[in-house]
């Protein structure tokens, strides 16, 4: 019998999330060069604030599988961070599952609009499509980014 994904909030620099962070990280690097990848470590990201979800397997103590979250840059507005899915559970639904969770999370708690960066390669097309499937539309950079091709940016009203 199939296990299931169980969603909910997790701390960023929960030790459980360690290991997909890294290798999230790994896969950016394969695809795109270093002064390109803005993915942050746990830590990096509880310091930014940040409001993580994940999708564990089997349970709320199964490894993580998924996640996703986001980050204020202002009183009313924030920046999706660190999605990711697993390549084996990619296709599924889980990472529409948890931008849904960010979503909804994030206009509950007073934001009034998203953004985020993502890469332009043909490896983050599948992301892109999510991203556009949910609200999101093309921009220029926010905040500190600055133009590169290798990264496409993107924002939403909530």
């Amino acid at each position: 019998m199939p296990q299931t994904l169980q969603y909910g909030l997790i701390a960023p620099d929960d030790p459980a999330l360690a290991g997909l962070i890294d290798r999230h990280a790994a896969e950016s690097a394969r695809h795109y060069p270093a002064d390109s990848n803005h993915h942050l470590d746990g830590p990096a990201l509880a310091a930014q604030g940040a409001i993580l979800f994940a999708a564990r397997l089997g349970g709320p103590d199964g490894p993580v599988r998924a996640m996703g979250g986001y980050a204020p840059l202002s009183a009313t507005e924030a920046e999706i961070k660190s999605m990711h899915v697993e390549t084996a559970l990619r296709g599924q639904g889980a990472g529409a599952r948890i931008l849904t969770l960010i979503l909804d999370h994030a206009k509950a708690s007073g934001f009034a609009r998203l953004w985020l960066e993502t890469g332009s390669l043909p490896a983050s097309a599948p992301a892109r499509r999510l991203y556009a499937r949910a609200g999101f539309t093309p921009c220029p950079p926010f905040g500190t980014y600055r133009p590169d091709p290798m990264s496409v940016f993107m924002t939403r009203t909530l």
